[in-house]
């Protein structure tokens, strides 16, 4: 399973799946040549990135270009394979790989619903599937079956196994998802049942850590690969600093917080998004955020003058070194035919009843959408 030599004699860091090279330190993969000789010997070679993250938990920022990104996508359409596709449902809607079907060909599709453990347990599970299901459906996916995971808490990984082993039918099977979606973490709770190894591949909240992929073999001599985290430029977790990441990654599960609201009124979500109340009768909203990002109620007349005048020390994140580099705010407003989720990509949403205006703020670049209530 740690095995680095490939068929044209390469070296691949077992974290992240990178050709190991000790020439570029910017490139992906670089390695000191005394580490590469240290790693061999032990038989776990590590690039340099991912040894800082194992370690210290430091992120080296390096990219995939499209082209790379495209190659791979087209090894998925090109293959004989079952379509392992994570998504986070926390971030339902900032997991969804857009134009997915047209990568994946004629292979079919198996649904994995990761990190359910966020979700409140009030929640039926079999009532999430169905929402899951035919959120997937609109966006032009069928799949052929679709499962509740927790890969953190190793929730239902004995299942995904054997529903895998089910549809696979002796093919390679090919883990897809986008960054954040906790695939690498799946993908080692599968090596540890399978092998014993702990934490063989490289995980963390940072978007991206996955370079290159990952093969792991089967019993029969067919792979189960590991693709790289397919980049959603729309979520969350690419406009706040590092040490922010940790409010669009829940750990433990949300705990939903009640307000009853009359129009007119606004809550901000630290300083990184705003919900605001514009027409309606007085009326429950419910908020599923994480559970340390402090939410804070106001007038909407008095909106933004608070927002300006508390951001960074009681709107936070971002902090106050922070506030000069964080994007500008853009708001997008909804009228709700059916009770509806407001969705602030990669953060959480607010649920709202039928027949009321409202309007979602998020940083340049983010996307804010209205979808059928989950819960």
């Amino acid at each position: 399973m740690t095995e680095n030599k490939q068929s044209n004699d390469e070296l691949r860091c077992i974290g992240c799946g990178a050709v190991i090279q000790s020439t570029d330190p910017k490139q992906p993969g670089y390695t000191p040549q005394s580490a590469i000789e240290k790693g061999l010997a032990n038989n776990e070679l590590y690039c340099q990135r991912c040894f800082r993250l194992r370690h210290y938990n430091e992120i080296a920022p390096v990219s995939l270009s499209d082209d790379e990104f495209l190659k791979l996508l087209g090894q998925i359409r090109d293959a004989n394979a079952l379509i392992v596709y994570v998504v986070d449902v926390f971030d339902f809607n900032g997991s969804l790989i857009p134009g997915l079907h047209r990568f994946v060909g004629d292979n079919p599709v198996l649904l994995v619903g990761n990190k359910e453990d966020l979700l409140p347990r009030s929640l039926r599970r079999s009532k999430l599937t169905d929402w899951l299901r035919q959120q997937a459906n609109m966006a032009g996916l069928r799949p052929i079956d679709t499962i509740l995971v927790s890969a953190k808490k190793n929730h239902q990984v004995d299942q995904l196994l054997d529903t895998i082993e089910h549809y696979r039918q002796h093919r390679d099977v090919y883990v897809v998802g986008v960054t954040n979606v906790g695939k690498s973490t799946l993908i080692n709770q599968i090596i540890k049942q399978r092998t014993g190894v702990q934490e063989l591949i490289t995980t963390s909240r940072f978007p991206g850590t996955t370079l290159d992929k990952i093969e792991i073999p089967l019993d029969d001599g067919h792979l189960l690969v590991d693709t790289p985290g397919i980049i959603h430029e729309h979520q969350m977790a690419h406009v706040l600093p590092a040490k922010q990441l940790k409010y669009v990654a829940p750990q433990k599960e949300i705990k939903p917080r009640t307000y009853q609201l009359n129009d007119g009124q606004t809550i901000f979500m630290g300083g990184v998004a705003r919900f605001d109340y514009l027409k309606g009768s007085r009326a429950g909203m419910v908020a599923y955020f994480d559970n340390n990002l402090p939410l804070h109620r106001t007038k909407l007349a008095n909106a933004d003058h608070f927002y300006q005048k508390h951001l960074g020390d009681l709107l936070t994140p971002p902090t106050q070194d922070e506030v000069d580099s964080f994007p500008t705010l853009e708001r997008q407003e909804f009228h709700t035919e059916t009770k509806s989720d407001l969705v602030f990509e990669g953060l959480g949403w607010i649920t709202v009843p039928a027949g009321v205006t409202v309007a979602g703020w998020v940083p340049q670049g983010v996307s804010v959408l209205i979808r059928r209530a989950m819960i």
